[in-house]
């Protein structure tokens, strides 16, 4: 059985990754269960393996920190759900891109259950909307997803904008994808909660997994 825990307050990011390794490392002991961390963080950013220190536009805006998992830079603040996902690829077979795709079909479902129509796009990271705005369709970034794999154990996970500051990601390019933007379910007209989105999550998680 996977563990899951709400985190009630915001969580710094080095607290978070040094408790993330800390439960990798247990797991790939044998010492500690899957696990599925529900939190928040305060604002900041965050640059991936592949991150482009240019796409850091306003670095003196808020922290801005390093990490193992994959993918360019990204934002993280209150309103936004993130789900660190501690899973053992020894049990549930070594196809990185199989979890990624499951990954991608839990936030996909979890969003559905709000109305939200999110999907991949080809060459593009992340899940994305239709923004049926007055004046144009246009497609946004709802979700980002980036994981790291250690010795078989993945950890990282997504990110879902409920109701973020959106202006917070003028200070980079997220995922490095200039022509397009951000939205949140707020900003689509839908008042969800972080308790919604956490039962969502959960119900999506036996579906898909």
């Amino acid at each position: 059985m996977i563990e899951w825990h709400n985190e009630p307050h915001l969580v710094d990011y080095p607290a978070a990754l040094a408790a993330m390794e800390t439960h990798v490392d247990a797991m790939i002991a044998g010492k500690a269960s899957e696990k599925i961390w529900l939190l928040e963080h305060p604002p900041l950013y965050t640059g991936g393996t592949s991150a482009d220190p240019a796409e850091l536009l306003t670095p003196q805006r808020f922290p801005v920190f390093e990490t193992g998992r994959g993918g360019r830079f990204t934002y993280h603040g209150p309103g936004q759900r993130v789900a660190y996902v501690m899973a053992d690829l020894r049990v549930r077979g070594r196809d990185v891109r199989a979890y990624v795709h499951n990954l991608e079909a839990w936030v996909i479902n979890a969003l559905q259950s709000f109305g939200v129509d999110a999907g991949r796009r080809e060459g593009r990271i992340g899940l994305w909307v239709v923004d049926k705005g007055p004046e144009k369709k246009e497609e946004k970034k709802i979700a980002a997803i980036g994981v790291r794999i250690r010795k078989w154990v993945a950890y990282h996970g997504v990110s879902i904008n409920i109701n973020p500051d959106l202006s917070h990601f003028a200070g980079i390019v997220p995922c490095g994808l200039s022509d397009y933007g951000v939205t949140s379910l707020h900003d689509l007209g839908i008042n969800a909660t972080v308790t919604q989105m956490d039962e969502a999550l959960k119900a999506s998680w036996n579906k898909v997994f």
